[in-house]
């Protein structure tokens, strides 16, 4: 009896000890970030921010008026040399197209009839000078004979500047040249074309593209968030990854009848003259909602189970799931309503790589 109950007892022991030992080793290590993880990891501190927002509209890049000029010709006549081609840049003066007209060679006619009128009115004058002198005259007809000199040198002086202003020379051929410098964005004139004395359309239009505007449509919908001074991210087709930084200089205040839209006007420092005008452009507004909350970056987020989650980092060994609210985000900003305080510290590279490590 004795030695059934001995018996007994250390299979009860060894029993205990087994279990003992079974729990020991399933029991999970807890968890420690190793110095290779840590180096892994880049760690920020949580801080309320100015909560911005973005809207985004479609537009056209155009040159800025302030920097451009229209070449209208000041005559007609035929078309006998172009010296250009649209997107030439040109300099100020130089040469762009060679007009022969008959109305030009009128002007020749008229400075030739202006000299003639001088050269005879300076003869005159000194004749009544000197018929003055002999009391064969009167001072009135002086008088006369100067006014009619300075009427003839008044004639001379407008053909001249007739002349200086449009670059006329000699003959009936008229010179069109670039007012300013800059770009040929515009061209409508062809070789051996007879341009009309009454057209209204430009021939040429020069535009400096060192500064460029962006014309925008805004939906009535969104008409009321936008306003002057928001900070735009202009994008175009031909330069996917490169963001042009402005701001909106200009709100039009009338809706388009056939677009619907107002526009909205973004100027663009274009010092590499990378945009030109016509391209199609993006626009993304940049403006505050006037509300604070904690910002983290976008990377520190991890979406799993339908939720989103940050990996909060008070130690190696003290490292926290957390659930949190996600108000929005802006790129490479997200804002948190809830979930994380104040100088709470984030682990926000390789945070995916700790939940897995903690949550599988």
């Amino acid at each position: 009896m004795q030695l059934k109950l001995a018996i007994s007892i250390i299979c009860t022991l060894l029993l205990s000890a087994s279990c003992k030992t079974k729990v020991e080793e399933e029991a999970p290590e807890k968890f420690e970030l190793t110095d290779t993880m840590m180096k892994r990891c880049e760690f920020i501190t949580a801080k309320i921010e100015d909560v911005k927002s973005e809207m985004k509209f479609f537009g056209k890049i155009t040159a800025d008026n302030n920097k451009m000029a229209h070449v209208y010709p000041i005559t007609g006549g035929i078309v006998a040399k172009i010296e250009v081609e649209l997107g030439d840049y040109v300099n100020e003066g130089q040469l762009l197209a060679v007009v022969k007209s008959s109305e030009v060679a009128d002007f020749q006619r008229q400075l030739l009839d202006a000299r003639s009128d001088v050269a005879l009115s300076e003869k005159n004058l000194q004749v009544a000078k000197d018929l003055f002198a002999g009391k064969l005259n009167s001072e009135k007809e002086v008088l006369a004979a100067e006014k009619e000199l300075e009427k003839a040198k008044a004639e001379l002086a407008r053909i001249n500047e007739v002349y200086a202003i449009y670059h006329l020379k000699q003959g009936s051929e008229y010179r069109i040249t670039a007012p300013i410098s800059g770009f040929i964005i515009n061209k409508d004139i062809t070789q051996n074309e007879e341009l009309r004395s009454d057209r209204a359309e430009e021939v040429f239009s020069i535009a400096q593209i060192n500064d460029v505007w962006v014309l925008a449509n805004v939906n009535e919908s969104n008409i009321s968030k936008v306003a002057i001074g928001y900070e735009a991210d202009v994008q175009t087709l031909s330069y996917p990854d490169k963001i042009f930084k402005g701001k909106v200089d200009k709100i039009f205040n009338v809706i388009d009848p056939t677009t619907k839209a107002m526009k909205i006007l973004v100027k663009i420092n274009n010092a590499n003259l990378l945009l030109k005008p016509e391209m199609n452009a993006t626009v993304n507004l940049k403006f505050s909602e006037n509300k604070n909350m904690i910002a983290v970056p976008s990377r520190a987020i991890v979406f799993d189970k339908n939720k989103d989650w940050v990996m909060i980092y008070k130690n190696k060994k003290n490292i926290e799931t957390r659930q949190v609210e996600v108000y929005h985000k802006l790129g490479d900003i997200t804002y948190i309503s809830s979930g994380v305080s104040e100088n709470e510290k984030v682990i926000s590279k390789n945070a995916l790589l700790i939940y897995d490590a903690l949550n599988d």
